[in-house]
């Protein structure tokens, strides 16, 4: 089964007091990485430019085997940053980022065409021109998504969510973060606005997450390691990630795709970065 997965893919600049480390990310490329990471074949549209930025995209998808469909920007690869030199994190975006567009080319299309399913992830839904564009380009095809939204990105909620919610989908990943921007409400309430129209996978930090498919609901704590807590910034695209691959390869246990989930989201925040991980492979 190919996945073809659609949304943002930057530049993460991290700053502390040592000093400032760019890597690769965006949510879409974490998914993407992460699930050929976890053996399925993905392949990755999103926005980025052919400049120093967007070779090291480029070259990290390589690395892991994913195949990339890039919609160029005018102003450039987008960046995050995040500074941690005083303590808690500030974040901002590069206006490459705040600005972001994939023009559909013919051969996204025929790529998204072809997919088993499609993953959509930190998709500008508060812009109606580029959602119409969207929902042309994915036609009739399966689609998993994540809204994924970032206060830094959103220009305007009220229109993120209305899109949202008429967006046919398989299944709607919704975290806290999700619920505050976009409803300013508890996730409970969010997810029951979803739940009668499609499955919704809820991740809830440390209450775990759940699975709400029709009447059922199942439910899984977060898994505790002995090793320390070193970065969360990738743990939804793994959960994401690992539930996508779940279903790609035909599961059908949500309970059992919760475990696997939750202990590839455990593994990943024990390692710098937002690379998923099937365990830990860092010693701080």
């Amino acid at each position: 089964m190919t996945v073809v997965v659609i949304g943002d893919a930057l530049v993460d600049e991290l700053r502390d007091e040592s000093g400032s480390v760019d890597a690769p990310g965006g949510s879409a490329l974490n998914v993407a990485v992460g699930l050929s990471i976890l053996g399925v074949p993905a392949q990755l549209v999103a926005m980025y430019s052919d400049d120093v930025d967007g070779r090291s995209l480029s070259a990290h998808l390589r690395s892991y085997g994913v195949d990339e469909f890039a919609s160029p920007s005018s102003l450039g690869t987008g960046r995050a940053i995040s500074d941690r030199s005083d303590g808690e994190p500030r974040y901002s975006f590069s206006d490459a980022a705040r600005a972001r567009h994939i023009t559909f080319t013919p051969e996204m299309r025929a790529a998204i065409a072809a997919a088993d399913l499609v993953a959509i992830s930190g998709f500008p839904f508060d812009n109606q021109d580029q959602v119409d564009e969207l929902i042309e380009a994915v036609g009739g095809a399966t689609v998993l998504l994540d809204p994924n939204p970032r206060a830094g990105f959103l220009h305007d909620a009220a229109l993120f969510a209305q899109n949202l919610e008429r967006f046919p989908v398989r299944l709607i990943k919704l975290g806290e973060d999700d619920a505050r921007l976009l409803y300013d409400a508890p996730l409970e309430h969010v997810v029951a606005r979803f739940a009668p129209h499609t499955t919704v996978l809820a991740t809830a930090g440390s209450r775990g997450a759940s699975v709400h498919d029709g009447a059922a609901v199942v439910s899984r704590p977060i898994v505790s390691m002995p090793e320390p807590i070193v970065d969360t910034l990738g743990a939804g695209d793994a959960t994401f990630a690992s539930v996508i691959a779940s279903l790609a390869r035909g599961e059908k246990d949500w309970g059992t795709m919760l475990d696997t989930s939750m202990h590839i989201a455990a593994a990943t925040v024990r390692n710098p970065g937002g690379v998923l991980q099937r365990r830990v492979t860092f010693a701080p």
